[in-house]
């Protein structure tokens, strides 16, 4: 089957963002006098929305829902701030995605951050590439959820099974198999192939231009 579009997790997948996500949840562990963590424990944090990345950024002492909230609500105050300052897309995407564009492959971002901050990284960094841009808006929705992967399949009016789902981590490859759209790990983000290929991936790419060898 010809594959027609492809849907692309954002954080790990088509831009590294790890450094300005962990800034700004550093910024308000230091002023509640918190430990902060590392770029490379930030690493295995991030996937499963913003919100979620703050619980675990948060003492176990200091875990509560209510300060949770609290302290998300600043986290994305404060990355709003910088979420385009050190975030690039890595080697290699902006090739593929002019590439897919000759070819007429329809794109999408589907990400679990914020909606609003989904929508501005994308636009700010990959202007004129994607059709869509979806993050998260309700936490009922969040992947591995396939609701918003199947909205944009219809919107384009494709098969699930018509679109690749591009991702660097388990709930990536989760989503796609949710969805019924096919799952292929990128190696160069957050997680491990092992990882990928544990949670579904069909395959896992090493560099962005293998991806059109799948298609």
């Amino acid at each position: 089957m010809k594959f027609k579009g492809i849907i692309f997790d954002l954080d790990g997948t088509l831009v590294n963002s790890l450094e300005d996500i962990s800034d700004a949840m550093n910024v308000v562990l230091t002023s509640l006098n918190h430990p902060t963590h590392t770029y490379d424990t930030y690493q295995y944090f991030i996937g499963s929305g913003l919100r979620n990345l703050v619980s675990k950024a948060l003492p176990a002492s200091n875990n509560t829902d209510e300060q949770i909230e609290t302290c998300f609500e600043s986290m994305v105050d404060e990355y709003r701030k910088i979420c385009t300052l050190k975030t690039k897309p890595y080697e290699g995407i902006i090739g593929l995605l002019d590439n897919l564009v000759s070819q007429n492959i329809k794109l999408a971002v589907f990400s679990n951050k914020a909606d609003e901050l989904t929508k501005k990284i994308t636009a700010e960094i990959f202007p004129d590439y994607f059709q869509n841009a979806v993050g998260l808006s309700t936490e009922a929705l969040k992947k591995p959820n396939p609701f918003e992967a199947l909205e944009i399949s219809k919107g384009w009016n494709l098969k699930p099974e018509e679109i690749l789902f591009v991702g660097d981590s388990d709930i990536d490859m989760q989503t796609a198999i949710n969805a019924n759209m096919f799952p292929v790990g990128v190696s160069w983000g957050y997680r491990t192939e092992k990882e990928l290929i544990a949670s579904g991936a069909k395959t896992v790419i090493n560099i962005p231009l293998d991806l059109i060898e799948i298609l």
